[in-house]
């Protein structure tokens, strides 16, 4: 399956858009997959930083970011978001897979250059217990940028870091 979330519960199709963070990038329309929708269970401006843990994690990743818990995924978000995720109502809009190519399998995201229309529309509340339900843990800080700043000076990959534009200024 493939989705798109949005605050917006009428939208009727999906039109390509370009991105204003990739002026070079064709307009398109966006989906994630089953896989990974969870790092999408916010309200769509929250800043979040989602790592996840794989087979091949070496020690000092290990160490540096899943030493105190055995989660495969952690979610960090600054504590300011939390009662707006609390009380946040998403829609997660079905879009047909057979339009969609892969664009990035770490992530799970899908682009397609169509007109897409949503097959289904359902409304998705409860985001916390969702994430807990998932198996991710959700921690919460003040200030999102020494965590961004620890994953990016190290080699680790198996991150996403998504809205940081709207991230509190250390």
């Amino acid at each position: 399956m493939l989705y798109h979330f949005s605050e917006e519960s009428d939208i009727d199709v999906f039109i390509p858009r370009a991105k204003q963070n990739r002026p070079d990038f064709p307009a398109v329309v966006w989906a994630i997959d089953e896989q990974h929708e969870y790092s999408y269970y916010f309200p769509r401006d929250c800043p979040r930083i989602v790592l996840r843990r794989n087979e091949e994690i070496s020690d000092e990743h290990q160490e540096l970011f899943f030493s105190h818990t055995d989660a495969a995924i952690i979610v960090t978000v600054e504590s300011e978001w939390y009662s707006r995720i609390v009380n946040q109502t998403l829609y997660r809009y079905h879009l047909p897979e057979s339009t969609f190519r892969l664009f990035d399998e770490t992530a799970g995201y899908y682009i397609s250059e169509q007109v897409i229309t949503p097959s289904c529309i359902e409304k998705i509340d409860h985001l916390v217990e969702r994430l807990i339900a998932r198996g991710v843990e959700l921690r919460m800080t003040t200030n999102l940028y020494p965590l961004r700043n620890a994953v990016l000076k190290s080699d680790f990959q198996q991150f996403g870091i998504h809205r940081f534009n709207h991230a509190k200024l250390p």
